[in-house]
């Protein structure tokens, strides 16, 4: 059974972040200890009762297209999504003047954490809708934020980010689908596919937000507009009208999320789709890319989410089973007592710590940019949004299987429900942008565009706190201090190597993703260090847990120890693999 991890998300809240600093310069004035602490432990409640009981039977079960063409989601999900909407879960970064409860990113990424863990298929609807809310707070029309958004964020209606084609994916320069302008609407037609939650029978309505081409728009990215399009025409009133020209072609058979319905999509099949224009003509994809920033970020959370849910299975299967004898210990005695399994869990807790600081401190960096608009904060979030979903997706993918790795040979069964967390896992580095394109955002737009000033001032800003922290007149903190500066100086001396190579864009391609997997570690370092800092502080303090805090300097002495090193193989590789590479022929391989 899942536990959410309250106390830990309280720690990271309350303690490795500066909450006032975004009280003071934002709409949050109520956010507040209390409030996180009861949001909390009301998400915690839902996820454990509510959620994870659907989880395996929706894995087995699915979801499967009816001939009509409807969509009926596995058994326990209705009622799943009904408690998350008679909450008041669907508004939750939604603001106050559309019925939406006003958090800030920071506390709901904590609670995305906690959903994606539970029923990562069925909390795929939330994510989508949250990121619908987000892109039509920016970007729509008043009239439109004031007739959609309330719907949604009450849980009343879902939405869905339709971009992909049969023929684009990356490239979206390569969309077909049509939109001609007629009687203050469009007409939309044409196909998508990969679209979650596109079709389902939890909501009353479903908003699509589609891209498309208008027919004297310019060729490429610059000529894409964006429409929003719903499964049925509302009436001026809010009520459902008649079904609109959308159809469910098929969902389809998938590695993982089984329960999430992944549809292929036929807009205008008669006549016409009806659609309606969000912000102006041509400047789509802009619009869209802040729901797909929005959904990146959300992405990263699920390697975490993931990550944590099966290390506790991983935990509880590790301190019940028997199985030989450990080394220097007695018949009967638990499988966590051997030293390989130990070392598995001790890792998977370490680096989820870390994936966790490090996603809620990215949410942090995205509120600050909201509030302060400042180009410092800006230039932070931006560079750690491709860092979070790149390096917490793929660190999922080892997590999860060293827990299959834990259960042995009864990993391989289904039946103990361990390989689902493997297998939802999978999707993550792939969708809302390949951990490819991430470390092409990174490197391209990130690095290369300013000459690597951004991530070298954020390195040393860290490298500065790192110092500070050193000087605290702690062994065990000027140690693992130390292990900090070498990793950030060796991640300084690559970044230097990236921009002095990029006269040949394809060798910094070529180290893309190992780049961006080195800045996660370090990045991880960072938190661990934050971690270990905080926790000595506060021992101080009579009134907390000392087995707590201690636990906590010993997962980031792990942390430091025995996942840090990483880099400099990852470093290696950066700085003379490339050319090696690029110097095979593809009749070759």
């Amino acid at each position: 059974m899942y536990e959410a991890p309250v106390k830990d998300l309280n720690f990271v809240i309350k303690n490795l972040i500066n909450i006032e600093e975004l009280i003071k310069i934002s709409d949050y004035q109520d956010f507040s200890d209390d409030l996180v602490d009861a949001i909390l432990e009301e998400a915690g409640k839902i996820g454990s009762e509510v959620l994870d009981p659907c989880n395996l039977s929706g894995d087995h079960e699915g979801s499967r297209r009816l001939d009509n063409g409807d969509v009926k989601t596995p058994k326990g999900y209705k009622n799943a999504y009904e408690s998350l909407r008679d909450g008041g879960w669907f508004g939750l970064e939604a603001k106050e003047q559309f019925g939406g409860q006003q958090i800030p990113v920071t506390l709901s990424a904590a609670v995305n954490e906690i959903w994606h863990s539970s029923n990562m298929s069925l909390a795929l609807c939330h994510l989508l809708t949250q990121g619908l809310i987000y892109a039509l707070q920016k970007s729509a029309s008043d009239d439109q934020k004031n007739f959609y958004i309330p719907k949604l964020a009450s849980g009343e209606w879902t939405g869905t980010m339709n971009l992909t084609e049969p023929q684009a994916g990356t490239d979206l320069s390569s969309i077909k689908t049509k939109a001609i302008k007629e009687n203050g609407h469009y007409k939309i037609s044409g196909q998508k596919i990969y679209i979650t939650y596109g079709e389902h029978d939890l909501s009353e309505n479903i908003i699509h937000l589609v891209l498309a081409r208008t027919p004297d728009a310019p060729e490429g990215n610059k000529g894409i507009s964006v429409f929003l399009v719903p499964k049925f025409i509302p009436n001026e009133d809010g009520s459902i009208g008649k079904k609109n020209d959308v159809t469910c072609l098929s969902i389809e058979k998938k590695l993982g999320v089984k329960g999430s319905p992944t549809a292929v999509l036929q807009f205008g099949e008669k006549e016409g789709a009806i659609g309606y224009l969000v912000g102006e003509e041509n400047q789509g994809l802009n619009i869209m890319f802040e729901m797909m920033n929005h959904a990146r970020f959300s992405v990263g959370v699920q390697g975490l989410a993931v990550s944590e849910r099966a290390y506790q299975q991983a935990k509880m299967y590790a301190l019940d089973r028997v199985q030989g004898i450990p080394i220097d210990g007695k018949k009967g005695d638990p499988i966590i007592d051997h030293p390989d399994v130990l070392r598995l869990a001790s890792t998977m807790k370490a680096e989820i710590e870390a994936m966790r600081a490090l996603a809620i401190y990215g949410g942090f960096a995205l509120d600050m940019t909201k509030s302060s608009k400042s180009e410092y904060w800006d230039t932070k979030s931006s560079l750690m949004i491709p860092i979070i979903k790149g390096w917490l997706t793929e660190r999922s993918l080892e997590i999860t299987s060293n827990a299959i790795q834990i259960h042995g040979g009864m990993g391989f069964i289904e039946e103990t429900g361990i390989a689902q967390h493997y297998r939802d896992a999978r999707i993550l580095p792939i969708y809302e942008g390949t951990t490819a394109i991430q470390a092409n955002d990174l490197v391209f737009r990130k690095t290369l565009r300013d000459n690597g000033k951004g991530i070298i001032d954020l390195l040393d800003e860290i490298n500065k706190e790192i110092e500070e922290t050193g000087n605290e007149n702690n062994q065990i903190l000027e140690e693992s201090c130390k292990k900090m500066n070498i990793a950030i100086n060796t991640a300084k001396n690559v970044v230097q190597h990236v921009v002095s190579i990029s006269n040949n864009k394809k060798r910094p391609a070529v180290s893309g993703v190992n780049y961006l997997m080195m800045l996660g570690y370090v990045f991880g370092g960072w938190m661990m260090i934050k971690t270990a800092s905080k926790s000595q502080e506060l021992k101080n303090n009579k009134e907390m847990d000392e087995e707590f805090l201690d636990a906590k300097i010993t997962t980031s002495k792990i942390y430091l120890t025995s996942i840090l090193p990483k880099i400099e193989s990852l470093s290696s590789i950066i700085l003379s693999g490339d050319e090696d590479i690029l110097s095979m022929k593809q009749e070759w391989l």
